[in-house]
């Protein structure tokens, strides 16, 4: 703990069981509508345990006016760890930046180098996050035709499905692997998320040479085909197709009742943000009237979950023609506060961001955290509205030395508590290496009983 170790036995007000309290964290967050005054108890184990407008006895923070937020949840990561040598970044300097944007736990993607699709793989990557990990980590398993499904999710937190070649990609299941690759991530009951883009649509003829072509050799038809092909799933299968470009495809699996995701960098920049192959993104960059359209169905609360697709590549290697150069940006720095600000302009309410940023996330994989809650976990956020600063990649912590929000407005959590730890004060990093590796401990379409959650 930040504080003495006294501790006290208060009942939660909210329905909670008395419990020994270690720490009380006191500002206002989001309740019954508005921003209230609070209270926050933590056990030793880092749970919340009581909520109530004033808890006495343990060591108490009062952060002021600032708010108290939930941690984010990021479904989607790419830190490259295994990875060639000349990959900049690793779970140590990629949880750092998670802590320091807001991030407590982040789920990373198996197309690493090896590519995770065996058991030792898996382990072998396990390995390298303990000890090295800032804040908690989910590790994807990739679902291939030949992969030992049933092995892996004996481990794995979660399966990853690619329909169409990206980053250390080249191959996909045809049709006739798909239903049966499908089948058999369903009997596992662990969350399967599926990149969704049919190759079959992309336009091989164009020689791209910046993201305006780059969208017509992946157009969004391309997308909307490969979401078509997972309708023959199983309906037991928990599905979540990643970084959705637009709106139309998005209203279709919210009807459908499929958990998905869009990502900052479709929700905020177009293709014409950018020339270079620093914008270079899988799926691509939109029109701006499209993204526009994907914006307004995030601030509706139409867009369940927000991810940051984190994917950082040298400056050399963005420097190559752009055929050749690698898809993907750094995110999950920025992620959380480029959002924040928006709310602070007034163009998003908080409670649609705190939802897909912090509380969907964190149901689909069956983690009890993203929400101020009796039972969950401590993950929390100081955030003072007032601290805005302006978005540059020296000042960030992002090892490949670049961001494509250069110039934007950010707000970044003053504080980070991870299971009640401070890790983050003052903006830096004060905590220890010891992010765990978690899985899921309840299935959302057959869970125990959730917690009471105030920020509903």
């Amino acid at each position: 703990m930040t504080a003495s170790r006294r501790t006290t036995r208060r009942s939660s007000p909210e329905g909670g069981r008395s419990r020994d309290l270690a720490l009380v964290l006191a500002g206002r967050t989001w309740l019954e509508g508005k921003i209230r005054s609070i209270e926050i108890g933590i056990d030793e184990e880092g749970t919340i345990r009581a909520i109530g407008r004033s808890l006495q006895g343990a060591p108490r923070h009062d952060v002021g006016e600032s708010l108290l937020l939930p941690s984010a949840t990021d479904l989607h990561v790419h830190f490259r760890d295994p990875g060639r040598e000349s990959e900049p970044e690793d779970f140590a300097t990629g949880t750092l930046q998670a802590a320091l944007g807001g991030v407590g736990l982040v789920a990373d993607m198996p197309n690493t180098r090896p590519r995770v699709d065996t058991l030792d793989r898996l382990r072998a990557k396990e390995a390298r996050v303990q000890g090295r990990a800032l804040v908690d980590v989910l590790l994807y398993a990739a679902a291939t035709p030949r992969a030992p499904i049933d092995l892996l999710a004996r481990r794995a937190g979660a399966f990853k499905l690619y329909l169409s070649p990206t980053t250390d990609v080249d191959e996909v299941p045809t049709s006739a692997d798909l239903d049966l690759l499908l089948k058999r991530v369903a009997a596992t009951n662990l969350p399967l998320s599926v990149h969704a883009e049919n190759p079959d649509r992309f336009d091989r003829e164009i020689e791209p040479a910046n993201p305006p072509d780059w969208n017509r050799v992946r157009p969004v038809d391309a997308e909307r085909a490969a979401v078509d092909s997972l309708r023959r799933r199983p309906r037991s299968l928990r599905l979540h197709v990643a970084h959705v470009t637009d709106a139309t495809i998005a209203g279709r699996l919210r009807k459908e009742g499929d958990s998905f995701e869009a990502t900052p960098h479709h929700l905020l920049l177009s293709m014409r943000s950018g020339d270079g192959a620093k914008f270079k993104v899988n799926p691509p960059l939109r029109s701006e009237r499209q993204r526009r359209a994907l914006w307004e169905a995030f601030v509706r609360g139409a867009v369940p979950c927000l991810a940051s697709d984190h994917a950082p590549h040298s400056p050399d290697e963005k420097q190559r023609p752009f055929p050749l150069a690698p898809s993907g940006m750094p995110n999950v720095e920025t992620m959380l506060p480029l959002l924040l600000a928006r709310v602070r302009a007034g163009d998003l309410p908080l409670p649609v961001l705190l939802a897909a940023a912090c509380d969907r996330p964190a149901r689909w994989i069956g983690q009890p955290r993203g929400r101020i809650a009796i039972g969950h976990r401590a993950d929390l956020l100081v955030v003072d509205f007032r601290e805005r600063r302006t978005i540059a990649a020296r000042g960030l912590h992002a090892p490949c030395g670049w961001t494509a929000f250069e110039g934007w407005e950010g707000i970044f959590p003053r504080e980070h508590y991870l299971r009640g730890r401070r890790i983050v004060e003052g903006g830096e990093f004060v905590g220890d290496p010891d992010g765990t590796i978690v899985r899921p401990e309840f299935a959302p379409d057959r869970s125990a009983p959730q917690p009471r959650s105030i920020t509903e």
